[in-house]
């Protein structure tokens, strides 16, 4: 008796109901308008004055003026947005969109309006 319940109760569920997960990994996800992202940067405004560097709690950002590099570690960045606020030149921005995901220690190089590359931690 009990296992003509349980068949009765899975076969309804295959053929009449909906999935009960979607299909997250396939959808695009739509943000919310205040989502905290990722940090943005528009390096043809900024002036390298090191402010950000300074705001930053955890180290994730580090800027040289001499070579007019700005760095950014996404693993280490919590996205508090200090930097943005204390940006005197608001070339820094929240998106609200999240960085892909990472399988190293990477840093973000920009200079002169394009990324150069990403230099692994050891």
């Amino acid at each position: 008796m009990f296992a003509f319940n349980m068949t009765k109760t899975i076969l309804k569920n295959l053929i009449t109901k909906p999935p009960a997960a979607s299909r997250y990994s396939l959808a695009k996800k739509e943000f919310k308008r205040n989502t905290r992202g990722k940090i943005e940067l528009n390096i043809d405004s900024c002036v390298f004055c090191g402010i950000c560097q300074k705001k930053c709690p955890t180290g994730a950002i580090s800027v040289n003026r001499a070579d007019k590099k700005w760095e950014i570690e996404r693993l280490k960045c919590i996205t508090c947005g200090y930097c943005v606020e204390a940006c005197p030149k608001k070339c820094l921005s929240m998106g609200n969109e999240y960085t892909k995901p990472a399988v190293a220690k990477d840093k973000e190089v920009f200079e002169n309006a394009r990324v150069l590359d990403n230099a692994t931690n050891s």
